[in-house]
């Protein structure tokens, strides 16, 4: 991706950990103004904690419960110029570890009250609702297979699936709802404009979009299907159980909200769809993002340069989070090879598609380029990946591409 320039201002590392809970083991990055002499670095353990003595500084770094260094096994490895490499070795107490992140799609059930919130400034937009039957609508791309299905023509073919007064229809991004009169006040329709490239090709029809925007701060919050039902995405309503006048606390941070929203969706779909590949689109069906999921066991942590802050060594504690780790690239401003691969990846259907708003899909871009500026230099990009038949649905081999770009996503603190 010779042109891709990252938006963000990239930042120096002072220490970078990375610890993956199925191999028990981990890697620490350190910066060159932090250690330039590996002999001078000294890592031990504490309670769920690992502490790190240079000639910079020390720190300690606060591991989730179950997680113990395993003393002496930290090792050097090969690093960048300004960097230092190093290997470790942890224990996990897996009777100790909550697995607890999950996104409101897997957790939304029947007989019980939510509220729902617009995710931008608070307002509740529905009145308490209790769902009678909460169910899952198939996958993005159940129309492609409906032929293995049937012996017969298609009998979905034009027919929506819409959810009754009662109901609530889960897609992989979307919620599915009945308008009621509670919405009168606190949402607003409004036809969408017609797709520029659309608009200028006279063999495709345009089509328009009844837009769902927020009547208090003018968010778009989804989709009204038809006159009676709305289609409201994950990453612009915040739903919580009912529990009084409380407003709910994901609303500080737009930006760790989707971070952690797509992020939870993005692991669940790959456990349940056994994908790792995910193409972020837009409502018309236009990939924007290309997502490989590597893993979803990282545990990280990291500390800005200590030069520019030397008492945060000494006062400062950073808490570990967990992440997907991922490579990305953009589907705009493409070379020819870029290309290559954003037509291989849609011939060979891929990526499982995960649709968004235009505005949110360019609001997780900046929020991806934002977390991998962050990242130590030598982690940011790649130049090449092996794919097989299996995993890409082309020739088997090692492949040189356009630079790929590496990034975590936080979603469990």
């Amino acid at each position: 991706m010779a042109d891709l320039a990252i938006s963000a201002k990239t930042h120096g590392v002072g220490v970078f950990l990375e610890l993956r809970k199925r191999l028990q083991s981990g890697s620490l990055i350190l910066g060159k103004d932090v250690a330039a002499n590996p002999a001078d670095v000294f890592v031990t353990g504490g309670v769920s904690s690992l502490h790190i003595q240079t000639p910079a500084g020390e720190v300690t770094l606060i591991l989730p419960p179950g997680f113990s260094y395993v003393e002496e096994s930290c090792t050097v490895t090969p690093g960048g110029r300004e960097e230092l490499h190093f290997r470790l070795q942890i224990s996990v107490s897996h009777d100790k570890i909550e697995d607890t992140s999950y996104s409101i799609v897997e957790t939304l059930r029947a007989q019980e009250t939510y509220c729902f919130y617009c995710q931008t400034c608070t307002t509740r937009l529905l009145e308490d609702r209790s769902f009678k039957r909460v169910l899952p609508l198939p996958n993005g791309n159940w129309n492609a297979i409906v032929d293995d299905w049937c012996c017969h023509p298609d009998p979905f073919a034009n027919k929506k699936m819409l959810p009754r007064a009662e109901d609530c229809l889960l897609g992989d991004t979307f919620f599915l709802l009945a308008r009621d009169g509670s919405c009168e006040q606190t949402l607003l329709q409004e036809e969408s404009p017609a797709d520029s490239q659309d608009s200028q090709d006279p063999k495709k029809a345009c089509h328009r979009k009844t837009l769902v925007y927020c009547t208090s701060c003018s968010s778009v919050l989804g989709e009204a299907l038809t006159p009676e039902t709305l289609k409201l995405y994950i990453t612009q309503v915040v739903v919580e159980p009912h529990v009084g006048d409380r407003k709910p606390e994901s609303l500080v941070n737009r930006s760790f909200f989707l971070e952690k929203t797509v992020a939870a969706r993005l692991a669940e779909l790959s456990n349940s769809l056994s994908s790792f590949h995910f193409s972020v689109q837009t409502p018309n069906g236009k990939p924007f993002l290309l997502l490989w999921l590597l893993n979803s066991d990282s545990i990280i942590v990291s500390v800005p340069e200590w030069s520019a802050n030397p008492s945060t060594c000494h006062n400062s504690s950073p808490r570990a989070a967990r992440a997907l780790k991922l490579l990305y690239v953009r589907c705009s401003r493409v070379d020819v090879e870029q290309q290559e691969i954003i037509t291989s990846w849609e011939v060979n259907a891929t990526g499982h598609p995960v649709v968004l708003p235009l505005k949110v899909c360019e609001e997780l871009l900046q929020v991806i380029d934002d977390s991998n500026a962050t990242l130590p230099a030598s982690m940011r990009r790649m130049r090449a990946y092996e794919h097989t038949a299996d995993a890409m649905g082309g020739a088997t081999g090692t492949h040189v591409q356009p630079i790929t770009h590496l990034d975590y996503l936080r979603w469990a603190v």
